[in-house]
């Protein structure tokens, strides 16, 4: 099946292509502002499926937007129209079409077009708010992008409204919801056309907004995570990075050395504690200390230790010797004192989470002997 793609170049089509190429079954064609517009005919006459995503939104003159928008957008349609096919065509308008502005009218106009060809193909058209993700552009896309950029170069941002309220999409759910479309479009039971949603559609103020992705960078400093696995955060994250340059990827953690060996913390979370590793020489032991309500995972990484527990009530007493290639997670138990001994010939590297970040203040570790 080949599939074109206009505006193949811009940040949601460069998205877009990329999963189609994953998917490995479309035949590709791409118009975008390096290819004369004359090909155009060519291009929608070979097409099975159209998704017009060119237009303008950001011109040096105002009359661009009817250039880019309502009349590629007919040229489009009348293409379709005179080739006898039955394209369908997914057009991505704005939000803006519902108000009277350049862009609005423009974008509306573009619509009633696709509207007009909806007799012959079929047509699917999404008012999309303000997309964000990876390969957006600052100062054109959204005020995430600029926002992102900014806060990774340091440099300083602009808000008029810190109370304003934003709608964003981010673009890896429209690429999906559009690839949902052309691939249920030539089912049995082709998607309502008309308009439609992409879903979740996220809202935030402007500054809430702002906070989050400085607390993004910030975390390199404190350690401490956001809630990066899920919904807006876990969006927000992977665009803030997406901005970072090579020379950014890499940052160091804290390093405490003494004559056992190292501790390293890696990563703290707000609610689910930190994640740190150690290593200690051939015969050493660490740790000899209990916990009240803390809790602990560790993992044998390199080498091989003995475990040794000890009740500090009824003086009960347990050990455990495991090698790396066991990979077996050994859990210390509150009341229960506990070290790990190095009885390997090589460095013990054993990775360690804690189920609260370490407050100096209120350290939940006793020093006990086992």
């Amino acid at each position: 099946m080949k599939v074109l793609v206009t505006g193949s170049q811009g940040f949601l089509g460069k998205n877009l292509i990329v999963r189609l190429r994953e998917l490995k079954k479309f035949e590709i064609l791409e118009f975008h502002r390096g290819v004369a517009e004359n090909e155009l005919a060519a291009l929608v006459h070979k097409a099975d499926f159209i998704f017009h995503l060119a237009g303008v939104n950001r011109p040096l003159d105002v009359k661009e937007f009817s250039e880019g928008n309502a009349t590629l957008t007919q040229k489009i349609c009348d293409l379709v129209a005179h080739s006898g096919k039955k394209t369908p065509i997914v057009y991505t308008s704005s939000i803006q079409a519902e108000k009277n502005n350049d862009y609005g009218v423009s974008k509306k106009q573009a619509e009633d077009f696709l509207f007009a060809l909806q007799k012959q193909a079929p047509v699917y058209i999404y008012r999309l708010p303000n997309i964000f993700g990876k390969w957006s552009k600052p100062n054109y896309n959204s005020a995430v992008a600029t926002f992102c950029y900014n806060i990774a170069n340091d440099l300083p941002i602009t808000i008029h409204d810190e109370q304003a309220v934003v709608k964003l999409v981010y673009v890896d759910d429209v690429v999906s919801e559009f690839i949902s479309v052309l691939e249920d479009s030539f089912s049995e039971n082709p998607p309502p056309q008309g308009y439609r949603q992409v879903a979740p559609v996220f809202t935030v103020k402007v500054g809430e907004l702002a906070e989050r992705i400085r607390a993004f960078k910030s975390s390199r400093q404190t350690l401490v995570t956001e809630h990066v696995g899920v919904g807006l955060d876990r969006a927000l994250h992977a665009t803030y990075l997406s901005f970072l340059k090579p020379e950014q990827f890499s940052y160091s953690v804290p390093r405490y050395a003494d004559q056992r060996g190292v501790f390293v913390e890696m990563l703290k979370t707000k609610e689910s504690g930190q994640f740190s590793f150690f290593t200690a020489g051939p015969g050493i032991t660490r740790g000899g200390h209990y916990h009240h309500t803390k809790t602990e995972k560790f993992l044998i990484l390199k080498g091989k230790g003995r475990y040794r527990f000890r009740h500090i009530v009824t003086k009960e007493f347990y050990e455990l010797d495991v090698d790396a290639s066991e990979s077996k997670i050994v859990e210390t138990i509150p009341g229960w004192s506990h070290d790990i001994t190095n009885i390997g010939s090589d460095e013990l590297v054993v990775m360690l989470w804690a189920n609260e970040i370490f407050d100096r203040q209120k350290p939940d570790t006793i020093g006990h002997e086992v």
